[in-house]
């Protein structure tokens, strides 16, 4: 276990490498830069001033020689500062980084812990009415789009019914945690609802075929109820293909939901990643897009390590 990890450590170092690289260079070759954005909106600029601040920032050289020198302080930990903020790219990341972490993270629970229940009822009543309908409720959450699902939210509890508020993290001027609960409320619910659909047919299917194994009527056939071999048996086994998709959605925890946060105003990681790309602030994207391949790496990593946890023949290889 201990070499299969370092492994994947390796692997996963090489992987952000070779993806620093390239996003870096499909950046450097995006038309314009940020001195010529300063020349475009400062007229008074002359070519010897731009000329004389990207000899300074070193846009002038050859795009591996800024390549490496910009890795080379990354990995000394200075990712450099914002265009757009005008501060360090570690102070601009937290705050949206902690609003998505908290979002999606509640947002993918809640989703998780409908679906699971659903996913059950649905996988015992394969063909009746019930399952029919859980199925019907799937593909409507599926096939609606987020910004349609959350624009509904929002017109329904924030302006017919006045309970919640549309848009935003806190009241301005600060809030409490009540508050920032409030505002909190809707864009998790439409995170969940679009996580629910997927998750429900995903555990759907991987407990109707734990439930068709042998194994399940031998403990059938010694007594157990349909309870107890669903929970004690049956559940751990549907767990580790939901854990691979889990993994694969763990990288959308730092990366965000543009979608989302744009219909709710949430200034998470999604909607940063969008503006910098389009501010052509190189340094906060390559950051966060960087930040977002890592997430996804360590949840492929635990994804693998807790499928060792749940099914001894995979730990045993």
């Amino acid at each position: 276990m201990t070499r299969h990890l370092l492994l994947r450590l390796v692997q996963g170092a090489l992987v952000l490498l070779v993806m620093s690289f390239l996003v870096y260079a499909l950046m450097g070759l995006m038309p314009g830069d940020p001195v010529e954005m300063m020349a475009a909106a400062s007229p008074s600029m002359t070519p010897e001033d731009v000329a004389r601040l990207k000899a300074l920032y070193g846009i002038d050289q050859p795009l591996p020689h800024r390549y490496l020198v910009w890795l080379g302080r990354a990995l000394s930990g200075d990712f450099g500062y914002s265009r757009l903020s005008a501060l360090p790219v570690a102070a601009t990341l937290a705050p949206a980084l902690r609003n998505s972490l908290t979002l999606m993270s509640g947002g993918l629970s809640l989703g998780l812990l409908l679906a699971l229940p659903c996913g059950a009822v649905a996988a015992l009543r394969q063909g009746g009415w019930g399952d029919r309908a859980l199925n019907l409720l799937a593909f409507a959450t599926i096939s609606l789009p987020m910004f349609w699902l959350g624009l509904l939210l929002i017109m329904l509890f924030a302006v017919d019914l006045a309970w919640l508020p549309a848009s935003g993290v806190e009241t301005v001027g600060g809030g409490d945690l009540a508050d920032r609960l409030r505002h909190l409320l809707l864009p998790t619910l439409t995170v969940a609802l679009g996580c629910f659909g997927p998750y429900l047919r995903y555990s759907r299917a991987a407990l109707g075929a734990a439930l068709r194994e042998p194994w399940v009527r031998t403990a059938r056939a010694k007594g157990l109820s349909w309870r107890q071999v669903l929970l004690r048996h049956c559940l751990r086994h549907a767990l580790i293909p939901l854990c691979t998709v889990l993994a694969l959605d763990f990288g959308g925890l730092f990366s965000g939901v543009l979608v989302t946060e744009s219909v709710f105003a949430y200034p998470g990681m999604g909607k940063l990643i969008y503006d910098a790309v389009l501010g052509s602030d190189y340094n906060l994207a390559l950051a966060a897009l960087l930040l977002a391949t890592l997430t996804t790496l360590l949840g492929t990593l635990a994804a693998d390590l807790a499928h060792g946890l749940l099914d001894k023949r995979v730990r045993a290889a």
